[in-house]
Order: C-alpha cells, then sequence, then structure tokens
C-alpha cells in the first residue's frame, strides 16, 4: 500500500536516556487513539534554517508512521502513515 502524508500535530510520551543521549518515542497519542511504539526504524536529523528537526520512523502494530520533533517547539507532529 502506498503511504499517506498527513502533518498533524501528536503528543509523544519518549524514553529520555542520559548515558547515551538518546530519546526514543515509546507512545504516541493521534486523533484521541493512543498507539504503542513496537519498532523504532531509522531516526535522522536535519536543519531547516536555524531550527533542528529529528525524524523517526516507527511501527505500532502492522502500520508505519514518521513522527517529527521540532527542537525549536518542542513540538511534534505525525508525517505520514503507511499500512502493511
Amino acid at each position: 500500500m502506498g503511504s499517506e502524508k498527513i502533518n498533524e500535530p501528536i503528543s509523544v510520551s519518549l524514553l529520555s536516556d542520559y548515558r547515551t543521549h538518546r530519546i526514543v518515542p515509546m507512545r504516541f497519542l493521534w486523533k484521541g487513539k493512543d498507539f504503542r511504539v513496537d519498532q523504532v526504524g531509522l531516526h535522522y536529523v536535519y536543519n531547516q534554517g536555524d531550527v533542528l528537526y529529528h525524524v523517526f520512523s516507527v511501527i505500532s502494530g502492522s502500520t508505519y508512521f514518521k513522527l517529527v520533533l521540532n527542537t525549536d517547539t518542542l513540538l511534534w507532529r505525525l508525517w505520514e502513515v503507511r499500512n502493511e
């Protein structure tokens, strides 16, 4: 199946590990539904102007999601959804 571009705000619960200096999304809330992150795949960062973004590819159940953290505002957005 193809992916669907979303670009909507979400709430994310994450694990912050001071030893590795990493953050890992554990759950997120989208449209009133709670999604548990079963697997984190690719994580990368990019800059747009002065703003640093973290992008996480995650799997919940059989669905792939792309979550994006804006480090300037500390707000998360759901960019993409793909059902397998």
